[in-house]
């Protein structure tokens, strides 16, 4: 059985939900100004950290890059010694890019001062409402997710 949840109620949410999105990005991009990459390599980053290693084509299309853009975006990290081309192993015509643990470092000190960040603004909040949050955050990632793959 559907259910309807009035407009007034979806547009509040998705107004939310991006404002959130909004300021979590910016907070997000002022922690990065102190490492030496930009948003588009960390985000480059992140990906080979959950995805292993891609092909620059995987990575361009994760980044909704060019190959040319993202090409120069692993050559910059590259040469910054944060990833590096390695033969596939199965394929030997295939390059992959692969994380190094200087770029791991960067990520997993970012990602920390995110989460360092979120916990001091959920101070006001006891433990059942935090619970709650998580709970239903993760059930709508998993919709919008689902939803997504289906289309």
């Amino acid at each position: 059985m559907a259910k309807t949840i009035d407009a007034e109620t979806i547009a509040h949410l998705e107004k939310d939900l991006r404002n959130i999105s909004y300021i979590l990005k910016q907070k997000g991009r002022e922690i990065l100004t102190h490492y030496p990459i930009t948003t588009p390599q960390f985000i480059a980053l992140q990906w080979l950290l959950d995805e292993g290693d891609l092909t620059i084509g995987e990575l361009s299309k994760k980044l909704f890059s060019a190959f040319s853009t993202t090409t120069d975006l692993v050559d910059r990290l590259e040469k910054s010694e944060l990833v590096k081309r390695v033969p596939d192993p199965n394929d030997r015509r295939v390059v992959r890019i692969h994380l190094l643990e200087k770029g791991r470092t960067i990520i997993d000190e970012v990602i920390s001062k995110r989460q360092q960040y979120l916990q001091e603004v959920l101070q006001s909040y006891d433990q059942n409402q935090v619970h709650t949050l998580k709970n239903v955050l993760s059930q709508l990632n998993n919709d919008i997710s689902d939803y997504q793959n289906k289309s």
